[in-house]
């Protein structure tokens, strides 16, 4: 079985190794215009010298009224497309492929003055209610996730990541718990997925693989579980999907009861093996032995480290020398861990 350490290849995507930085909303964007920063430069560049195989920018909306805050990244205007293309093309210089999380927030758009949801069920006292979408205005929501999708393909994105996960638009639409809609949309809750994927692949390159974020398990009284997200996933993988990167949560204020290293791995080895596709594992997978034993057991495909990146640049490195590999790091700084 192949290690963390090894590469990987789906479609036209050449990974040098299974390491992904997973998105992480930074709420950096201080002129509010959506455009990654100095900031942002610095944040991904750092931990493409330190040796990851895959970045994928954080969540990245297709309207200004689908941040989460007005400090989120977006792409709902060409305008936006340059900031993102000088990351990206930075980080490929290092051996990184780098792509972009597309999503909206839906109820949880804290800043917008009237957020949109699938049904106009609120996600806590702290949030605004929000308004329903009419039927109209979802086919249109769906024209903007493929603007998005078009945007980041000129920017030069390695690949693309439709967020699905943790309680946005697109879970909104697909889990029971928020959907009681009597359209089209409500009858097959995957339906609006299904239609963002599909805008996905009409305007990516065939050899670009699609990844999507989906939240396996629910945590909510009467959430959803791995069973229910599997015939999702069949969904989404039968309309274009390459890849899940599988998650869970974000619908209600609940959370697991263990969020332990490693807690997610059974989910993403349950949707790899009903679907027999590639799979992202992430949940506290800080551990480079917990990670690379998923990739060795076959659990998962890839290995998504958030908070040990978040601490640490150079978690990539650090963990293929910890495995008996060797440095990941470009040669000005390979002296540091010479032993001569």
């Amino acid at each position: 079985m192949p290690t963390l350490l090894d590469s990987f290849e789906l479609k036209g995507l050449k990974l040098k190794n299974r390491i992904v930085m997973p998105p992480m909303c930074q709420y950096s964007v201080t002129a509010k215009d959506g455009k990654p920063n100095d900031w942002h430069f610095t944040h991904y560049t750092s931990r493409a010298v330190g040796g990851t195989g895959l970045i994928i920018m954080e969540m990245t909306d297709v309207d200004p009224d689908g941040r989460i805050t007005d400090y989120d990244l977006g792409l709902w205007s060409d305008d936006q497309i340059p900031a993102f293309k000088r990351i990206i093309e930075a980080c490929q210089v290092y051996g990184a492929k780098v792509g972009i999380q597309i999503a909206h927030a839906g109820r949880k758009a804290e800043d917008a003055e009237q957020p949109v949801s699938s049904s106009p069920i609120q996600f806590s006292d702290q949030y605004k209610q929000p308004r329903e979408l009419t039927t109209q205005e979802v086919e249109e929501m769906v024209q903007k996730f493929e603007a998005a999708f078009k945007r980041a393909v000129e920017a030069g994105a390695d690949t693309i990541e439709i967020h699905a996960a943790h309680g946005y638009l697109i879970h909104q639409f697909h889990s029971p718990l928020t959907n009681n809609r009597e359209d089209a949309y409500g009858e097959d809750k995957a339906r609006f997925g299904v239609e963002i994927v599909k805008a996905a692949r009409r305007v990516m390159p065939e050899s670009m693989p699609l990844i999507m974020r989906i939240s396996a398990v629910e945590y909510g009284e009467g959430g959803y579980d791995l069973d229910y997200s599997i015939e999702l996933a069949k969904k989404y993988q039968e309309a274009g999907v390459d890849m899940f990167h599988v998650s869970s949560g974000g619908e209600s204020t609940s959370g697991p009861a263990n969020a332990g290293p490693g807690y997610q791995i059974d989910l993403a080895e349950g949707i790899k093996g009903a679907l027999n596709i590639p799979t992202i594992a992430v949940g506290r997978m800080e551990d480079p032995k917990l990670s690379d034993e998923a990739i060795r057991e076959g659990k998962a495909d890839l290995a998504a480290v958030g908070r040990g990146m978040l601490r640490n640049p150079f978690w990539a490195n650090e963990a293929s020398i910890s495995l008996g590999g060797e440095p990941l790091t470009p040669k000005p700084v390979a002296a540091a861990y010479s032993i001569r």
